[in-house]
């Protein structure tokens, strides 16, 4: 809820809400339903002139409520009719294009009445100063010019800009014109480098945003790789922060690149970018201009389609973004998931469809705080509040190119434990050994599978890292192993902050980092920056950016792997999160603490529950670094797992960055049990797949909040198909793991969790094909039909691969869902039956009763399986099967991926089984590629399903040997499925012949 503080006069109780209120005013229509949405500001008629308006008490009056991006406007007034208010005659035609009709008016932000004068419009602006205002200049050509509250005519015009009020939401008042004062030109010819091109530029005009411009500035191009360019803007005079992620470049000079740029030095600098094939212009820098000043830096860009995915991480309705002036802040915050607001990580990158089909993808390289606003042009500004501008562009051309392409630049992301595909269950409050024993028995009772259970912070001993309760947990140590014995993995907790006020020699976490000086510092570089969180006392935070910390974590965790035998480490809190804002004596007031502009984050305070930003790592200040805590942490914590167990590294890090999923996984954060989160958990994987770590997944059931039983049943069949799938929830709220409903609960849950052990081989070479080429592991629909302009809007539904289509029910009550089926043979998962080719390239309802989730395989596909069981350890021995879902023409591929799961870089040291299968000409062939891994000896297949089969073979051969007819079975819907038994190390052949 947004927090107002009354006093004085009703303009300074305006004032005083303002920060807080911000978001509204950005995101929000006018609340009560009976008011017109476009007023125009001139017409409202103060309907609360007396102190103390906030919305609540304004809609209690019967008025209407709407926030303004200015003070001097009343937010809460009273309703009028403009169809009675303003004449026929007075009327300006705001859509004088056909095809008009009240939606449309709307949306332009004028006001539709109809009128029995038919040489009326229906359609008009709300007053004769909007029309001319918004005939001048085009409400989607609007940059902003005044990013920052309490704009004002007198402020815009000041700074060189255009000030044209609209009643429109988040739409920019204040806003450069195209001939305005700002960017800058060449001051040479641009000059050939080794890898491209290098220009110096000059700022064009004495008029500055917030000051201390920088002049001149160095824009270098580089050719990185056919697919790959970088352009980056910098001061050549001064050294400013840059993120320490090493992209290399090609040495190849003689590139024939898929990109042209273009320079053009008209009265500003316009840059621009094109594919070489199609000429479609991919950025280009034609209005806005370029700013560089100490503390503010903006590019603006045209984009060339409104399909625009990523940014992150934030909490919004749609994969497919809306371009209609949302802003995104990216600056890592410890908080729930709340619509629009910045969260725990930041991943300034975004990918873009363009209109013939062909993907592009952007990251800007930049970790200080940021936003970007996504505008309906189509454009996109860049803010950012220190460092320099460092933009990689991937040219694609398909979504799964872009994301490869990318992942090769920042890092391909890591393989996971093969255990930690399987159920995890956790529970912050179990507060008890005794509870944590009952929980785990009863899904063993109901044979439900389970791979990993955690210890959440009320395991520990007064929430201090690297201990547990010896009262409420006694006996933990044992039941740890007692766990492992039945192939169940444990996973501890790690939080970012360690207390300095326990008694002196008795917790080494403190005294060990003190020794080796590890800590962040405050601004002086030498005293420890000082915060509070869980631990009781004052907590220091390590700085994982020193090298020295490294060898402290890596002790800490060998010494703890000898109580407590881990198999995986969880970082919780690394944004990092404080309970306070900034240090416990606060922020010094200076420009790092309180920067002239900050960007569009929650609360509009960089020290907000973090460290004061003027504090210092040992790569610099925390003003550039906050944001890398999470990634920096990751990577350390990863080597430091491995050390510790000799095992491969299982890492799950709240905070993330560019490159962070070449060492950890991703959860979502502290969800809420609503059945809208099931939705936004959708959302939030597909996106961190296009951020490079698949390895992600939601909080089962909702971490906040109470669950029912039916929001917990649909989320563990959706939950069943996540990458990382867990269940966790917060202490105080009812229990919630799929043994705490009763019988029926868990049947449902088991068999769904069943067909994920099922296709464990299939996810797991989909991560083994993430770690060698960058693919994603889960998928939108676009991914794989890119033509297809309906599947760029799916994000109720999803691959994995390209070959599983999961449709889960997100809808209390539901019993069917609605599923587009793009052009392809389509097999139902439970029948093996194919799907009516009527339904191809349209929705349809199906069928979704309470114990099923609609699931679907693509034609043209082989995915392994193997039979499951509770754990993984036990289902790693059983037989392997096949299942092959023919295409149109009667083929299909894939492949397989085998290892023992656990080792430390199998791929790296060939030590791994791959196998590639091909089905044509009614005949299937496995080839074994790679036969690295000694265990693969002792597996076999057991079955063979074929979907889709046209006609009934006479005889079957498998190895040249006939398959006995006791041995096959022909079902009516085209299904065939074989009994069979052949070593899985060996080449494999079967035939089918009439």
């Amino acid at each position: 809820m947004n927090k107002c503080y009354f006093s004085g006069t009703m303009k300074a109780i305006r004032l005083l809400c303002f920060c807080s209120m911000i978001l509204a005013v950005l995101v929000q229509p006018v609340s009560s339903s009976s008011c017109l949405a476009s007023i125009a500001p001139q017409l409202r008629k103060d309907c609360h002139p007396d102190p103390g308006a906030f919305e609540a008490s304004c809609l209690a009056r019967n008025c209407c409520w709407s926030p303004l991006k200015t003070l001097e406007i009343p937010w809460c007034f009273e309703k009028v009719d403009l169809c009675s208010v303003v004449p026929d005659s007075e009327r300006i035609d705001c859509h004088p294009d056909p095809g008009a009709n009240e939606e449309a008016c709307v949306s332009r932000g004028c006001q539709w009445c109809a009128s029995d004068n038919t040489t009326a419009p229906f359609c008009f602006y709300n007053s004769r100063e909007e029309a001319t205002c918004s005939t001048r200049y085009p409400i989607q050509k609007r940059i902003d010019c005044h990013p920052h509250p309490g704009a004002s005519q007198e402020g815009c015009e000041t700074k060189g800009c255009f000030w044209c009020p609209t009643t429109i939401a988040n739409v920019p008042w204040c806003f450069y014109p195209a001939d305005g004062p700002y960017g800058y030109v060449m001051k040479d010819a641009p000059q050939k480098t080794a890898l491209g091109w290098r220009l110096t530029l000059i700022k064009r005009d004495s008029i500055s945003l917030f000051g201390n411009d920088i002049s001149p500035v160095v824009m270098d191009v580089e050719f990185h790789t056919e697919d790959r360019l970088r352009f980056k803007v910098y001061d050549p005079n001064n050294k400013r922060f840059e993120v320490p992620l090493d992209i290399e470049s090609s040495s190849n000079l003689s590139l024939d690149p898929n990109y042209d740029v273009e320079f053009v030095d008209n009265t500003v600098l316009q840059f621009k970018v094109m594919r070489k094939q199609t000429r479609t212009v991919l950025w280009e820098t034609t209005f806005g201009g370029l700013i560089f000043s100490n503390q503010y830096i903006q590019m603006m860009t045209s984009v060339p389609s409104t399909s625009v995915y990523g940014f992150g991480e934030h909490e919004h309705p749609s994969f497919k973004h809306d371009m209609n002036f949302v802003r995104y802040g990216m600056f890592s915050r410890d908080q729930s998931p709340t619509a629009f607001s910045n969260l725990y990580g930041v991943h300034p990158f975004y990918m873009c469809i363009e209109n013939d089909f062909n993907a592009h993808g952007v990251l800007l390289l930049n970790s200080n705080a940021q936003d970007v606003t996504l505008s309906p042009f189509p454009s996109l500004t860049f803010r950012t509040i220190g460092g320099i501008l460092d933009f990689y562009m991937f040219l694609g051309p398909t979504p799964e190119n872009v994301i490869q392409q990318y992942t090769e630049a920042i890092g391909r992301p890591y393989i996971p434990p093969y255990w930690s595909l399987g159920f995890q269950l956790s529970r912050w409050g179990y507060n008890s050994l005794d509870v944590l024993k009952k929980t785990v028995e009863r899904l063993k009772q109901y044979d439900i599978p389970h791979d990993v259970q955690y210890g959440d912070i009320d395991q520990m001993e007064h929430h201090l890292d690297f201990t547990y309760d010896k009262a409420s947990f006694a006996g933990l140590p044992e039941y740890i192993k007692e766990l492992k014995n039945d192939g169940i993995h444990y996973v501890i907790i790690l939080d970012p902050f360690v207390t300095k006020d326990e008694p002196l020699g008795t917790y080494k976490p403190y005294e060990l980092g003190e020794d080796l000086g590890i800590w962040i510092n405050n601004s002086d570089g030498f005293t420890p920056a000082i915060g509070k969180a869980w631990p009781p006392g004052d907590s220091v935070y390590p700085d994982y950016t020193n090298p020295q910390t490294a060898e402290w974590l890596t002790q800490m965790c060998i010494e703890y792997k000898n109580t407590i035998d881990f198999d995986g480490i969880w970082i919780n809190m690394n944004e990092p999160a404080n309970f306070l804002n900034g240090q416990q004596s606060g922020c010094e007031e200076n420009n790092l603490n309180y920067p002239p502009y900050v960007p569009d984050i929650t609360g509009g305070l960089l020290a907000e529950r973090t460290l004061c930003p003027n504090s210092k790592t040992f790569l610099g200040y925390h003003y550039d670094t906050h944001s890398l805590f999470g990634w920096s942490q990751a990577k350390l914590t990863f080597y430091a797992c491995q050390n510790a167990t000799g095992n491969r590294a299982f890492v799950l890090s709240c905070s993330t960055f560019a490159g962070s999923g070449k060492y950890t996984g991703h959860w979502l954060g502290d969800n809420f049990s609503r059945w809208k989160d099931m939705h936004m958990s959708i959302i939030g994987m597909l996106e961190f797949n296009l951020f490079g770590i698949p390895y992600v997944g939601a909080d089962i059931c909702g971490f906040n909040e109470e669950t029912t039983y039916e929001l917990c049943l649909r989320w563990m069949q959706l939950g069943a198909f996540y990458p990382f799938s867990r269940n966790h929830n917060a202490i105080g709220n009812k229990e919630q793991d799929p043994g705490a409903f009763g019988e029926e609960f868990a049947t449902i849950s088991r068999s769904a969790l069943r067909i994920r052990y099922l296709l464990l081989p299939y996810l797991y070479t989909l991560f083994y094909q993430s770690h060698v080429s960058g693919s994603t592991v889960v998928r939108g629909l676009m991914h794989e039909f890119t033509s297809d302009p309906e599947t760029q809007d799916i994000d109720r539904a999803f691959l994995w691969g390209p070959a599983l289509m999961i449709t889960p029910v997100l809808e209390e009550g539901a019993r069917s869902v609605s599923v587009y089926f793009p052009e392809a043979s389509w097999f139902d998962f439970y029948t093996g039956g194919q799907v009516s080719p009527s339904w191809q390239k349209k929705s349809v309802e199906v069928p979704a009763p309470l114990d099923i989730i609609p699931l679907f395989i693509r034609g043209g596909y082989i995915l392994p399986t193997q039979l499951p069981a509770r754990t993984t350890e036990l289902s790693r021995m059983n037989p392997f099967s096949l299942i092959i879902a023919l295409d149109e023409r009667g083929e299909a591929s894939g492949s397989l991926f085998w290892d023992d799961g656990d080792s430390i870089d199998s791929v790296e040291k060939d030590e791994y089984f791959y196998v590639e299968y091909q089905f044509s000409n009614r005949a299937l062939n496995a080839t074994v590629v790679k036969n690295g891994y000694r265990g693969i000896a002792s597996l076999v297949y057991g079955t063979v399903q074929i979907l889709g089969f046209t006609s009934k073979p006479n005889v079957i051969f498998v190895n040249g040997d006939t398959v006995p007819a006791s041995r096959i079975q022909y079902h009516s819907n085209g299904k065939i499925t074989l009994w069979i038994s052949a070593p899985l190390f060996q080449d494999l052949s079967i035939s089918f012949e009439n």
